[in-house]
């Protein structure tokens, strides 16, 4: 890819970025003063089968990742805190960069690597949790 192509492309990802801080900063307020309560129906699929999809856990996760309870986070579904890392090294890099009108290269180059790493991330906690739960009837959530 071309420089000024993935110039372009990681632009396109920071904005994207700022503009999921904006929604996560206006539900955290809205939470918090008007008290709105926003969980999510039940998961259909765990519903319906009794096992765990791979997506399970994850609104449970962000919730203790924004209270900044990490290791629940981790628990509940790992692939959450490791994207919440990448975000933060993301946005913060590239606020640097920007502010310091790229003098100081620090940008987090972007990689489809990460992509693949937290889809594997996904697929291993999904098989644990389904695993724990069919030999040792051990439901984790």
């Amino acid at each position: 890819m071309k420089k000024k192509e993935r110039q372009r492309q990681e632009m396109g990802i920071y904005v994207c970025g700022l503009i999921l801080l904006g929604i996560v900063a206006f539900c955290l307020l809205v939470s918090h003063f008007l008290h709105v309560d926003f969980s999510l129906s039940p998961c259909y699929f765990h519903k319906w089968t009794g096992f765990y999809c791979p997506g399970c856990g994850g609104t449970r996760a962000v919730k203790e990742l924004l209270a900044g309870h990490l290791r629940a986070s981790f628990i509940y579904h790992p692939a959450v805190p490791l994207a919440g890392a990448l975000y933060l090294w993301f946005m913060i890099s590239h606020t640097i960069e920007i502010l310091s009108g790229g003098k100081l290269r620090t940008g987090m180059k972007y990689s489809d690597k990460y992509l693949y790493i937290i889809l594997v991330l996904i697929l291993i906690q999904c098989l644990v949790k389904n695993l724990a739960k069919l030999v040792w009837g051990v439901g984790i959530l």
